[in-house]
This record gives structure tokens, sequence and C-alpha cells, in this order.
């Protein structure tokens, strides 16, 4: 059962595949603010995954974060996520992002809980559409 409270937590390596220069957001060799929120994103739905029925999943509604220290190429950066509501489908959690040196980011993230194979329909309808 999908409920307040359940903690979620994910560490990568700073790549040179993964800065602000690689992906366009900056021209610098330090951690991407969208590697970021993409950790965030990933550490959050791995939380509650294993918690839905077959079948089900979580989309990302919206993200509200602060990227508010660098980290260089060579250092790691852990995410946690702590899931505090869960209204109907929604999904509201805390996500802070932190490096060897403390934290770099935080904010807060939106799931919605689908059913896949719907949601895989509205896509392919919305395809035939354009």
């Amino acid at each position: 059962m999908v409920e307040a409270g359940i903690k979620g937590s994910q560490t990568i390596a700073v790549t040179p595949q993964n800065t602000a220069k690689a992906l366009g957001s900056g021209g610098l060799e330090v951690f991407a603010t969208p590697a970021m929120i993409a950790l965030m994103e990933k550490t959050a739905a791995e939380s509650v995954s294993s918690l839905l029925d077959e079948g089900w999943g979580t989309v990302g509604m919206s993200i509200s974060v602060k990227h508010t220290a660098p980290t260089p190429v060579g250092m790691k950066v852990s995410c946690e996520s702590l899931l505090t509501e869960v209204d109907g489908r929604r999904l509201v959690f805390e996500v802070t992002a932190s490096d060897e040196n403390g934290v770099i980011g935080s904010g807060i993230h939106e799931r919605f809980i689908i059913n896949n194979e719907k949601f895989i329909q509205k896509v392919n309808e919305k395809l035939k559409k354009a």
C-alpha cells in the first residue's frame, strides 16, 4: 500500500555525460540541473514502484526545485525522497540531493499513479490525431 512516510534513495557519480556542458543546460563541467531533476524523479518513482499492482506505474506531474550548489565531475550525488502526501492517485514527495559536502538541491515533486496500458492508449490516440 502506498502511504505517506515511504522513503527512497539513489546515488550516482558525476561524469562528463551528466554535466551542464554535455546536457546543454550550461557551459561548465558541473552536475547539470536536468540530471539532478532526473535523479529526483527516479528516486521518487522507484520508492513506490514495488508497492503498485501489476500494470500500474507513476508519471511525473510537476517538480519545483532549487539547485543551490555545484558538484564537480568525480564526486557522487545522493538523492533522498520522502512521500509526504497521498491524495487519491496523486503523490507528493520532498526530494533532496546532496554531494559529499552537503545539500546541493531540494524541492517538491508530484507524481500520479496511472494504469500503464490505458496511459499508452491515450498516448497512441494523441499520435493518431497528429
